[in-house]
């Protein structure tokens, strides 16, 4: 064992050993990336970031006052002291079986410092002043430093426009093996992930069929549209979705302070002409914007603004306002999350100051170029059986005018009951 006394006043000594990092990034291909990886990257040069099996690498510890600096698998961190006795995962700070914590942050002592270390070939042990003993996994450490979480993605993602997606030639799940098989459900949901649309084909026309369908996935949101929607352009509620007119792209529920984070359609008939449905990947043209004009993205990423949703229309009386940024990122890697663009639905611009605003106009502008672009446009024909799943924080949608009779259906999914799915299935998300 190694010792040292008066960590803050005396010179730390160093730890050097052979260790095995587990969930060191490599970059491995160009096929899949998180968009953390497109926003720093040109497009002929993506890359994709997973783990990947444990390798050699020399390990250096060293004590310094505020904090402990660990040097593993070419990664430099840094954790400080109330942290690491704040996240101890022994017996009587931790509950492994519900995953909880058992320690009461607020006793800690916000100064504390170890009072003896030693490190074994994958092992961190730290002895406290009270003689508990704190013992990390070193692979553990660098997953969970914020160093490793700076370098690595929440959710790996493709982002596409028409001729990527069109390339990819992304498999559609079959009704029958999707409702009894899992692994049908987990091809689907990973597709779903990576691109941010997924197709069911296969599913009888029937409201109660796709309810079926989408229940299979997650739970239904039920807003002020109810759970199940049925609608044709009859203009029943005080929405331009309503009519037969075009529709631009966008994303739905804006004027909720929290965007219904899934979308469903299935078109169960139609008598006439027109009608395709427009998709756009909303990430990679906020990638492009970023990496053209960075200013602007993070313009886009730090204003707040407001859309809102008044309606007096029969017997639906509703007045909704959400608040947030046209773009929503991660601030430890710059990973975008979610965006929220809707110019049916932007309410008054009242939440930026005058000296601002005309720079938000022009960032706003130069995302609305890139997802107007017709090479990342796109166009599919619904039709009774097919049933398409939307990532509303992500993928923008759209419409052409059409004739005839158009009836469709569909609904709200909860996201984190969707992501729950995923990752019951061993996914990441």
């Amino acid at each position: 064992m190694r010792q040292y006394q008066s960590p803050i006043k005396q010179a730390m000594s160093l730890a050097r050993v052979f260790c095995h990092l587990h969930g060191y990034l490599q970059p491995i291909s160009n096929a899949q990336i998180p968009l953390v990886s497109v926003l720093t990257r040109t497009q002929n040069n993506v890359k994709h970031w997973q783990h990947t099996a444990p390798q050699p690498t020399s390990c250096r510890l060293q004590l310094q006052e505020e904090c402990l600096e660990l040097s593993y698998g070419g990664l430099v961190m840094h954790f400080d002291y109330v942290w690491l006795r704040d996240h101890c995962r022994s017996a009587s700070c931790y509950n492994s079986k519900t995953n909880q914590r058992n320690l009461d942050t607020a006793n800690v002592e916000l100064n504390i410092h170890p009072t003896n270390y030693r490190v074994d070939d994958e092992n961190l042990f730290l002895t406290w002043p009270d003689g508990h003993v704190t013992r990390y996994n070193l692979s553990w450490l660098a997953q969970n430093s914020y160093e490793g979480q700076k370098q690595s993605a929440m959710q790996p993602r493709i982002v596409w426009n028409s001729d990527i997606y069109t390339s990819a030639k992304v498999p559609f799940a079959n009704w029958d093996k999707f409702m009894t098989c899992d692994e049908e459900l987990k091809n689907f949901l990973s597709n779903f992930l990576l691109y941010g649309i997924a197709f069911v084909e296969g599913v009888p026309s029937t409201v109660e069929a796709t309810e079926t369908v989408t229940r299979r996935v997650s739970l239904i949101r039920e807003t002020m549209y109810g759970k199940m929607w049925n609608f044709t352009s009859d203009f029943s509620r005080g929405d331009t979705a309503y009519t037969k007119l075009a529709l631009d792209r966008h994303t739905d529920t804006t004027y909720f302070q929290e965007p219904c984070g899934i979308q469903v359609f299935h078109c169960l008939r139609h008598e006439g002409t027109g009608g395709r449905t427009l998709l756009v990947d909303g990430f990679y043209s906020a990638g492009q914007v970023l990496k053209k004009t960075p200013e602007h993205f993070e313009l886009l990423a730090r204003v707040p603004i407001k859309h809102e949703y008044i309606e007096k229309v029969s017997k639906h009386q509703n007045h909704m306002i959400g608040i947030g940024p046209v773009l929503n990122v991660y601030p430890w890697n710059n990973e975008i999350y979610m965006i929220r663009y809707n110019n049916y639905d932007r309410a008054v611009i009242n939440t930026v100051p005058h000296d601002i605003v005309k720079r938000w106009y022009v960032a706003h502008r130069e995302l609305t170029t890139e997802l107007r672009k017709p090479e990342n446009e796109l166009w599919v024909k619904l039709k009774p059986g097919k049933v398409l799943f939307i990532d509303n924080w992500r993928v923008m949608h759209g419409r052409e005018s059409f004739t005839g009779l158009r009836q469709l259906c569909g609904c709200y999914l909860t996201r984190d009951d969707v992501l729950n799915t995923a990752r019951s299935l061993g996914l990441q998300a």
